[in-house]
C-alpha cells in the first residue's frame, strides 16, 4: 500500500489514500465478494421497483411515483461510493484524486440529504391519504407530485453546496491518509493543515438541520396519522391504514437510526471502526433492505412484479 504524501507543484495534496478495511488479503477478497453481491442485489431490488411502477397502470399514482423516484435515488446513492470502495479493496494504491474526493463527498451526502427530503415527502403523502382522504385527489395531483420530486432532488444537491464550497477552500498539505472507505467530512477535515473549527461547526449545523428538521416533520405527520388511525373502528380499516405506513416507517427507522448514531451520538467520531461500520450500514445495507421491505409489505407491488417475471 502506498503511504507517501503526494503533492502537486504548489505543495498541496493532489490525492488521498482511502485505507478502507486494512486486514489480511484473504479477508479483503472475501469482503470484495460480499460487498459486490450486496451491491448487485441492491441494484436489482431497486430496479425491480422502478420497473414494476413503470409497467403497471395500477401503480401510476403519486405514492408509487414517489417510491420509484426513491428507488432510483437509492441506486444513485449506493453507486456514489460502493464502486470506488470495491476498486480500492482489490487495489494496491487505494488512492482517490483530490477532485474525486470532493465530488464523492458532494454526491454521496447530497443524495443522503435528498433521501431525507424524499422520506419527508412520502410521509406527507401518507398523511394526506389517511388524514385527508376526501381531499387527497384534489391536493396530491400529478403536477404537485412532480414538483415535490424536483424539490427533493434539487434540494438535496443545493443543500450541500455550502459545505462543498467551504471544504474546497481548506488547505491539505499532508498527511493524505483517510482512515475510511469514503471521503467523509470528519476524517477529511482532520487532515487540514490549518484550523478548521469554524468550517466544522458550519458543516455540522447544516447536516444536523436537514436531519432533525426532516425527522421531526416525519414524526409530526405520523403522530397525526396515529391519532386518526386509533379513531378507526378495530378491523380491516385500521389494519389497512397501519399496513400502508409500516413499510415507510421501517425505512425511516433504518435510515435515521444509523445516521443519528453516526452524526449525533457524542464521541462516535473517536472510534474510526465504529464510523466505518455505521457508515457502511446506511450506505450499503439500508438501500439493500428498502426494496425488500416495500415489496414484501405491498400486495400491489408483488402482483406487478409477478407480471414482469411471467413475461420474462
Amino acid at each position: 500500500m502506498r503511504t507517501l504524501e503526494l503533492t502537486n507543484i504548489s505543495g498541496f495534496v493532489s490525492e488521498f489514500i482511502l485505507l478502507g478495511f486494512p486486514c489480511h488479503r484473504d479477508i479483503q477478497n472475501l469482503l470484495f465478494v460480499l460487498f459486490s453481491f450486496v451491491y448487485v442485489l441492491t441494484l436489482l431490488g431497486n430496479t425491480s421497483i422502478i420497473c414494476a411502477v413503470w409497467s403497471s397502470r395500477k401503480l401510476h399514482t403519486p405514492m408509487y411515483i414517489l417510491l420509484a423516484n426513491f428507488s432510483f435515488l437509492e441506486i444513485c446513492y449506493v453507486s456514489s461510493d460502493v464502486p470506488k470502495m470495491l476498486a480500492n479493496i482489490i487495489s494496491q494504491t487505494k488512492s482517490i484524486s483530490y477532485a474525486g474526493c470532493l465530488l464523492q463527498f458532494y454526491f454521496f451526502f447530497s443524495m443522503c440529504a435528498a433521501e431525507c427530503l424524499f422520506l419527508s415527502v412520502m410521509s406527507f403523502d401518507r398523511f394526506l391519504a389517511i388524514c385527508r382522504p376526501l381531499h387527497y385527489p384534489a391536493i396530491m395531483t400529478y403536477h404537485l407530485c412532480a414538483r415535490l420530486v424536483v424539490f427533493c432532488w434539487a434540494g438535496g444537491f443545493l443543500w450541500l453546496l455550502t459545505p462543498l464550497t467551504l471544504i474546497s477552500q481548506v488547505p491539505f498539505c499532508g498527511p493524505n491518509i483517510i482512515d475510511h472507505f469514503l471521503c467523509d467530512l470528519a476524517p477529511l477535515l482532520a487532515l487540514s493543515c490549518a484550523p478548521v473549527s469554524g468550517i466544522t461547526l458550519i458543516c455540522g449545523i447544516i447536516s444536523s438541520l436537514i436531519i432533525f428538521l426532516t425527522f421531526l416533520y416525519i414524526l409530526g405527520t405520523y403522530f397525526c396519522v396515529l391519532s386518526v388511525v386509533l379513531q378507526v373502528p378495530t378491523g380491516s380499516g385500521r389494519h389497512k391504514a397501519f399496513s400502508t405506513c409500516a413499510s415507510h416507517l421501517a425505512v425511516v427507522s433504518l435510515f435515521y437510526g444509523s445516521v443519528m448514531v453516526m452524526y449525533v451520538s457524542p464521541g462516535s467520531a473517536d472510534y474510526p471502526g465504529m464510523q466505518k461500520f455505521v457508515t457502511l450500514f446506511y450506505a450499503l445495507a439500508t438501500p439493500l433492505f428498502n426494496p425488500f421491505i416495500y415489496n414484501f409489505q405491498n400486495k400491489d407491488m408483488k402482483d406487478a412484479l409477478k407480471k414482469i417475471l411471467s413475461v420474462l
